[in-house]
Parts: structure tokens; sequence; C-alpha cells
């Protein structure tokens, strides 16, 4: 077995359409629950570090090494060290390696509904390029998308395309302003006090 293969295991379940596995574990994904987080630490707070510490060169050198990379970079920080700076800390990482692997074309490799995890990164990103990436990338997997599942896909495209208007709009994500002990505007300001503004 793989050393990676615990945490896609853990992340993506035993479902086998996308349909299945966004149904078993959606709530894992998305919603904000410490018992989640609690494990997420338990099981894999180690191979973060490790990989925030860049002592994981020998996973990214194919798909599914590249993917639980960006797992333990991008998703697993904002589970483990939820509402601290440090949920945001993978990020600078995980974008490079995402792209990487994109020129490569290893998202193609992937299933569906693996390859969202991967332009999720371009779609954390604070930068308005990189978000127009994640929308048209996004796009093509909603196209791609089988009829039965192309609305849980739009739901996907839908997000990145809200992701991209905060952007195009302030040029950061204004939620994360109190964490990052960064002052918002007084447009911010009034920006979260909407419903949504928060993800």
């Amino acid at each position: 077995m793989q050393p990676w293969q615990p945490l896609l295991d853990w992340w993506f379940g035993p479902g086998v359409t996308a349909a299945e596995v966004a149904a078993s574990r959606t709530a894992l994904w998305f919603a904000k629950q410490d018992q989640q987080d609690d494990q997420a630490r338990e099981q894999f707070a180690g191979l973060v570090e490790q990989a925030l510490a860049g002592q994981l060169q020998g996973w990214p050198r194919e798909p599914q090494g590249w993917l639980a990379t960006l797992l333990l970079l991008d998703q697993l920080p904002r589970m483990i060290f939820r509402n601290t700076p440090r949920a945001f800390a993978g990020d600078a990482l995980a974008r490079p390696l995402s792209l990487h692997g994109l020129s490569q074309g290893w998202d193609q490799q992937l299933l569906p509904i693996q390859r969202v995890f991967v332009y999720l990164v371009l779609e954390h990103a604070e930068e308005l390029a990189l978000q127009n990436q994640a929308v048209q990338l996004f796009s093509s997997l909603h196209q791609q998308a089988a009829t039965a599942e192309r609305e849980l896909f739009a739901g996907y495209l839908d997000y990145a395309e809200r992701h991209q208007q905060v952007i195009a709009r302030f040029g950061r994500f204004p939620h994360r302003n109190h964490i990052l002990a960064r002052s918002s505007s007084r447009e911010e300001s009034a920006f979260l006090r909407e419903p949504g503004s928060r993800f």
C-alpha cells in the first residue's frame, strides 16, 4: 500500500460514483464540526506537519500522491488549525504544486470527484488569475459530468464563481481578515454582514 492511501481512503470513502462519494463525505469536506477536526488532527497532523516542512517530496511524483499532498497542504490545515493563521499555512506550497501537476495533465488521471480538490487549491487563492483558472476547470468538469451528476458538479462550479467574484471585487477574502489580523475596509465589513459572505 502506498503511504498516502489511508488518507485518500478516509477523505473519499468507499463510494464508487461521484454522487455516492459526495453523499457520504460532503459533511466531512465542508461542515465545520469539532469531532471531524479532532479526527483529522489525531490521524493526520503528523503528515500535515511533514508536508508543510517539505518532507514529503517523494509523494507528488504521480497523480494519487500529488492529490494526497494537496489535501495535506490545502484541506487538512483548514480542519486541524481552524480559526488560526496556520489554517492557510499550506496554501503557498499547494498552489505551485497544483499548477505543476495540472501542467503534467495529472488531474485528467484522477476521478472527477478527486479533481475537485485539485481545483479547490486555485479557488482558495487570493489571486484573480488563479480564480479565473479555477472557474475554467470547474466549468470543464461540469460539462464532462455524467447527466445524473451534473447538478452535483454545477454546485462546485457555482462556488468557484462566487469565490472568483469576491476576489474580483476585493482582491482578497474578507472573511479571512480577522483570523489573519488584517484590517477590513468599510466595504468589506458591510460585505461580511451579508448572508453567505463567509462561505
